[in-house]
């Protein structure tokens, strides 16, 4: 009888004991601060919003900003803003927020670190990243941006495509290109299968549900409670299907003509270098790209039934108020203008009029060789970033599995569906 009341004794001990370490670990768990987390490319990073805060790189150290002519793959310029859309967002419950997205974020930096490809920054993977927030705090929101990058194109090199053929028609004439350069430089308007085909749209697809699915199986991993909301933000375009009126010539000269310069020097000063023929083009761009992510989102919903997952579209959250789309531009609009500097000396240029070819090539060249100086073109800017921020908030209130639609209205009030 005494050595089973002391078994029954040594019993209650450890059922005692464990309900000890299951309350203590439920109040550590409970203790943790609560996350939310941007992961993904520049239009969650805050790219064209301002106010840049240091990234740390690869070796631990903190970059700030390290001047106009430093290597690009600084990892400063990923440009983690403060006004990013993750800190405008109203979410409640939440206590810190990280952002660590990367401007020029390609799936394969999400496992991998970024610079590790050509082109990349030099930061961590995105996952090593998260799995240090983890450390320190119960992640309840994933804001997830990615696919506008990836091996097949790069928002950034499409954006520089067309710009840059509506400069070279611009202020250069059929006879020169042939005279002095052989005539192969492009100078007509993008089409869709200049920016992105079918076959291309399709393989960035699979490398973008690829990366997502990485994240998706981190997360189950590392967070505190295994409870998070995930949301799949796509893409808005920055320039209207066309252009207000008195953005379409010029001196009795359309872009249709050879050598349009004061119409491109005009366009230029409103933000919107581009043929309005490019137009629609990169709608169609920019739908592929929404696509790209809804149809990720179907996989990944389809794999796991139980997770929150939901989708964010935004790519009618700046009707209304996009570049040349009203008169005023780009003051009025919730994107950044196209802005090139001569040299990479912070001295950005608001006009072209009164340039000379030679001066409009010296420096898009400058864009190319220290394209950290215009990389914040066509993006929203911390003005949009505060939309989207809206979007965000409204996005969380909505069910769960959802894709969610957020439009701006005529008013600039928001509609959420």
């Amino acid at each position: 009888m005494r050595v089973l009341r002391r078994a029954a004794a040594m019993v209650a001990l450890l059922v005692g004991a464990v309900g000890i370490q299951v309350i203590q670990g439920g109040a550590a768990q409970a203790a943790l601060p609560t996350a939310a987390v941007a992961l993904g490319d520049s239009f969650v990073s805050g790219e064209g919003a301002g106010d840049y805060q240091p990234v740390v790189d690869t070796s631990g150290a903190a970059q700030g900003f390290p001047g106009w002519s430093a290597a690009n793959n600084n990892a400063y310029f990923c440009h983690r803003s403060a006004n990013a859309s993750l800190f405008k967002a109203s979410l409640p419950g939440i206590q810190d927020r990280f952002n660590l997205a990367c401007s020029g974020g390609q799936p394969s930096d999400i496992a991998n670190a970024s610079s590790a490809r050509p082109k990349g920054r030099s930061v961590a993977s995105q996952l090593d990243q998260l799995r240090a927030v983890a450390q320190t705090h119960d992640i309840d929101v994933v804001l997830i941006g990615l696919g506008s990058n990836n091996t097949q194109f790069t928002f950034g090199d499409v954006a520089t495509l067309c710009a840059n053929r509506f400069i070279a028609d611009a202020w250069t004439g059929w006879w020169e290109f042939w005279a002095y350069l052989g005539g192969d430089v492009p100078q007509e308007p993008c089409t869709v299968s200049d920016l992105a085909s079918n076959a291309e749209v399709a393989t960035a697809t699979t490398e973008t549900t690829a990366a997502l699915r990485q994240i998706l199986d981190t997360l189950a991993q590392i967070d505190a409670d295994g409870v998070h909301s995930v949301v799949l933000q796509t893409y808005t375009n920055p320039l209207p299907l066309d252009v207000a009126p008195q953005y379409r010539d010029e001196d009795d000269r359309t872009d249709t003509r050879d050598k349009f310069r004061a119409l491109g020097a005009e366009r230029y000063a409103a933000g919107c270098p581009i043929h309005r023929a490019s137009l629609a083009p990169g709608h169609v761009f920019s739908e592929n790209l929404g696509n790209l992510v809804k149809n990720s989102y179907a996989t990944l919903a389809a794999e796991r039934p139980a997770a929150d997952l939901r989708v964010l579209d935004v790519q009618q959250a700046f009707d209304g108020a996009r570049l040349c789309e009203n008169p005023g531009s780009p003051g009025n609009a919730l994107a950044t203008p196209v802005r090139i500097q001569e040299s990479p000396n912070g001295n950005f240029v608001n006009s072209l009029s009164g340039w000379d070819k030679l001066r409009v090539q010296k420096a898009a060249n400058t864009c190319v060789t220290y394209f950290q100086t215009c990389q914040e073109a066509w993006h929203p800017n911390a003005a949009g970033h505060t939309v989207l921020g809206q979007c965000l908030s409204g996005a969380l209130t909505a069910a769960p599995r959802t894709v969610v639609n957020c439009a701006r209205n005529a008013n600039g009030t928001l509609t959420i569906s």
